[in-house]
């Protein structure tokens, strides 16, 4: 039988050999094969081979410090190649069917227009147009790889995509193979780690990276296809101002304890983004002022140009003499200056694009020209109704507490008492007097501290910039109206002309179970109603929730949370926006988007989403074009399905379930997390979670208070840690033993009645499922064998077997021989690393054992290419 992944494989061994190559080339041919027995050492351990493990640990234990970087560094590359062959294989013509599946929007239109739901094409074209999905790209958990690295790895997928080539001669085969080994020559001489950590404009940077090399070109491909497959079902072409998919981010706005996003930041942030939108659209406007030659055109055209013979170059160019004047202030700006250009002689909003585009294509529409205006004329225009003039819209996120401390400072300084002792009643009747009043009340001799300084600088930054390039404000830890109410009053008293949206953030146990109760208070208050204007975004957060209660419990609080937010919006006659937190892996929310939304409740969705995009899953999803255009579809095939075709509500006995399964599941990861003496030592020992403090990620701190513990750990190093070392912890205690317990009550039939049943338990056992099968007990043992004091080892032993208990109770709920059976391409993909990866853990354990008695940069250095290899290969860091 045939091999359906064998040119998945051939691609992986092609550029695993041009990597030994290089290695050869460089540390000569000794090294390589002791690389290449570790490999098969790796492998035969892996199928239970105890003599080959142990071979296998020797040789890592006696490897002297100075092979420490380029062993670890070869195995990390070889990763990071087979993670470029799987990413070109999704988009590959030798892709098999389990891998490329049908494309998700053209079998939902032929079930919307065919099956019981028989849609009218004008009602799917309305659809369509009522489509909000906003994707907002984040820089945490951290992209562990350099941007250097990254546009070298998309270079690679260029030359495999070449080589699919039949045509190709023998001297253009042979010019891709150099070009090949020439870039993975590049990765092995580049540092894999950075060697300061990056600023918050470095994030944004890299953010802007993946827009410009990418997204800017997926978006018209994607759009284009949509038209096309709409037109086949309807014979209707799809509107060129039809955006269903739109960018925000939070790169240089999200200052929620990371002091190093200030005021002055996010404004830098905002001007480059614009000045990197400005370039892109001169670029566009170059083509087309090269290709709209033609000279007939309507009446409207003419009373702009006049009786120019090549009028939609006039124009063009008129245009074009705006984005340059545009460029040029906006690089006055960052240079420090502030140069006294007009708004009007700028191009600072979308209207001031999309004024002369419109113009030119409504002209070549009218004078026949179809063919011409649904060129890259129409690909421009999609552009800018996607990206406007800044690509992505800045979210501003702050915790409550921050805007709370600056009024309670201002109300002292007032001689109006302390805020912060006022309760909920005294404080929403202060803040609604204020929102109010006429008079302004921030005194113009008040001397700040600097803390309540810089959320004031924070808001008269966004009063400055102006709505378009603004997302929202995000209140984390928000558990009241008045979180809300604070913020508007801040931005009132900045001077702030249009109204924000202003998003709470519910993130803890206790804070979802209560947002429904928060928004309805919220809703009862007329001034604010006023202010929202009929819509409101609310952010569940995924990340917390789950390190506060374990995944289990949190998805189920998530999702009663949704619930009922949905009723109380209804009853207030408020269109909802849910916009979730999610991180990329499963302890944080992760996992397949397609599926996430398609469970979750009936009638959150409406047409309306909005989801973080977060560090390394905004490279695997979007770093390619025509991977980024896939994404996209799933994304939106989703959103259209959840509205039009919503999964049915659930059961009250399938409820009760959940109650019972949610109940014990926190118990049970509580009673380790929160009240196990010895966990925390544990944890401390048995992963890197020390030394990820020293790996120069991000921008923000690991911690929110430096003297804190396990508590104060934000939720990325909190499961990169438990990553590292293969127990993947957070991403399942408690639920496998809330499962087993439930199951032992003799309610086995009605879980897998769930499972079949109801698209919310099938997703959340998929997701177990993948994460047990990435899990390594024996690795993770061993970690605790030359890692942790012998008195905590009773502690590993109950984590490995709690694990064991998940796995059997979800293969028995499932029916199937083991893990991942109904998932065979994502099976293949974790087994495929395994032989790189697993000398990764070992050695990485070696180098703590090591980092932990000495001081020494070969040490840390390979200790941080380690981390950074086994994240590659799990596909997330957190």
């Amino acid at each position: 039988m045939a091999d359906m992944y064998a040119p998945l494989k051939a691609n992986v061994h092609l550029l695993g050999t041009i990597l030994g190559e290089t290695i050869n080339g460089e540390l000569g041919e000794e090294f390589l094969n002791r690389i290449e027995a570790v490999r098969k050492l790796s492998k035969a351990s892996r199928n239970g081979d105890d003599e080959a493990r142990g071979q296998m640990l020797a040789m890592l234990a006696e490897l002297p410090d100075e092979e420490l970087v380029p062993f670890a560094s070869s195995f990390n590359q070889f990763l990071n190649l087979a993670n470029i062959a799987e990413q070109f294989h999704s988009i590959s013509r030798d892709c098999d069917e389990l891998v490329c599946v049908p494309d998700p929007v053209e079998q939902l239109l032929s079930r919307l227009l065919q099956g019981k739901a028989k849609l009218e094409p004008e009602q799917l074209q309305a659809e369509l147009e009522k489509l909000e999905i906003d994707l907002v790209l984040t820089a945490h958990p951290t992209e562990i790889t350099r941007r250097t690295l990254i546009n070298k790895y998309a270079n690679l997928i260029d030359c495999l995509s070449e080589r699919e080539n039949p045509q190709l001669s023998q001297r253009e085969i042979k010019r891709n193979q150099l070009r090949m080994r020439q870039l993975v020559s590049q990765i092995w001489h580049t540092n894999e780690i950075r060697r300061e950590r990056p600023t918050p404009v470095d994030e944004a940077k890299w953010g802007m990276a993946t827009v410009e090399a990418s997204l800017w070109h997926a978006i018209p491909e994607f759009l284009r296809q949509l038209s096309e497959q709409v037109q086949e079902h309807t014979g209707q072409l799809l509107p060129p101002h039809v955006a269903p998919v739109k960018f925000s981010s939070w790169m240089g706005g999200d200052r929620d304890g990371n002091p190093n996003v200030t005021a002055t930041v996010s404004q830098e942030v905002l001007l480059r983004n614009r000045l990197t939108a400005t370039r892109l659209y001169i670029e566009d406007i170059q083509r087309l002022t090269s290709e709209l030659s033609m000279n007939r055109c309507s009446d409207s055209l003419r009373e702009q140009v006049g009786d120019a013979r090549e009028p939609y170059r006039v124009l063009l160019r008129q245009l074009s003499c705006k984005l340059n004047a545009t460029r040029s202030y906006l690089i006055e700006r960052l240079d420090g200056h502030h140069p006294e250009t007009p708004r009007d002689q700028l191009i600072w909003q979308k209207t001031d694009l999309l004024a002369p585009l419109e113009l030119l294509y409504d002209n070549l529409m009218e004078s026949g020209m179809h063919l011409i205006a649904n060129g890259q004329l129409l690909d421009t225009l999609r552009r800018v109704h996607c990206f406007g003039c800044t690509l992505v819209r800045v979210d501003i996120r702050q915790s409550s507490d921050r805007h709370a401390d600056a009024i309670a400072e201002l109300t002292r300084y007032l001689g109006l008492g302390d805020y912060n002792h006022w309760n909920e009643e005294e404080k929403q009747s202060f803040l609604l007097r204020e929102l109010s009043s006429r008079r302004p009340l921030l005194p113009h001799q008040w001397q700040a501290s600097a803390e309540t300084q810089e959320v004031l600088d924070t808001c008269r930054m966004i009063a400055d910039q102006g709505q378009e390039a603004l997302g929202s404000y995000v209140i984390s830890m928000a558990a009241a109206p008045s979180d809300v109410l604070a913020v508007a009053l801040l931005l009132k008293e900045c001077d702030c002309p249009f109204a924000l949206p202003i998003v709470p953030l519910f993130e803890t146990l206790s804070d979802l179970e209560n947002a429904a109760d928060a928004m309805r208070a919220l809703f009862a208050i007329d001034w604010y109603l006023g202010y929202c204007r009929g819509r409101q975004q609310v952010m569940i957060g995924y990340s917390d929730s789950a390190k506060d209660a374990g995944v289990m419990a949190a998805s189920w609080a998530q999702y009663r949370a949704q619930e009922d937010l949905v009723t109380v919006c209804q009853e207030a006659d408020v269109a909802l926006t849910l916009f979730h937190g999610r991180g990329g892996s499963m302890g944080r929310g992760g996992g397949p988007a397609h599926e996430a939304i398609l469970s979750q409740p009936p009638g959150s969705v409406d047409s309306r989403l909005r989801v973080t995009e977060q560090g390394e899953m905004i490279r695997f999803k979007f770093g390619v074009p025509q991977v980024a255009v896939q994404s996209l579809a799933l994304y939106t095939s989703a959103v259209l399905e959840a509205t039009l075709l919503p999964p049915p509500a659930p059961k009250q006995e399938w409820r009760a379930m959940m109650d019972e399964i949610a109940a014990n599941s926190v118990e049970a990861y509580r009673e380790i997390v929160w009240h196990d003496e010895d966990f925390v030592p544990y944890f401390r020992a048995a992963t890197p979670e020390q030394e990820l403090a020293a790996l120069p990620l991000g921008s923000r701190p690991a911690k929110r208070r430096a003297d804190g513990g396990v508590e104060s750990l934000r939720a990325i190093p909190w499961i990169f840690a438990w990553t590292q070392n293969r127990l993947m912890l957070p991403a399942w205690l408690g639920a496998g033993e809330a499962l087993q317990k439930a199951v032992e009550d003799g309610h086995r039939a009605l879980l897998q009645e769930m499972f079949q049943q109801w698209p919310v338990f099938r997703t959340r056992l998929s997701m177990l499922e993948m994460v047990y099968a990435k899990s390594e007990p024996n690795l993770a043992r061993y970690y605790e064998q030359i890692l942790v004091p012998d008195n905590l080892h009773h502690l590993g032993a109950a984590l490995r077997q709690r694990l064991q208990t998940g796995i059997d109770c979800v293969l028995d709920l499932t029916q199937e021989q083991s893990l991942m059976d109904l998932t065979p391409w994502s099976k293949e993909s974790v087994a495929l690393r395994h032989p790189y990866i697993d000398p990764l853990n070992f050695l990485q354990a070696e180098l703590l054992r090591r980092c932990r008695g000495t001081s020494n940069d070969d040490l840390q250095q390979a200790l941080m290419i380690t981390i950074a290899g086994i994240a590659a290969g799990l596909r997330n860091t957190g």
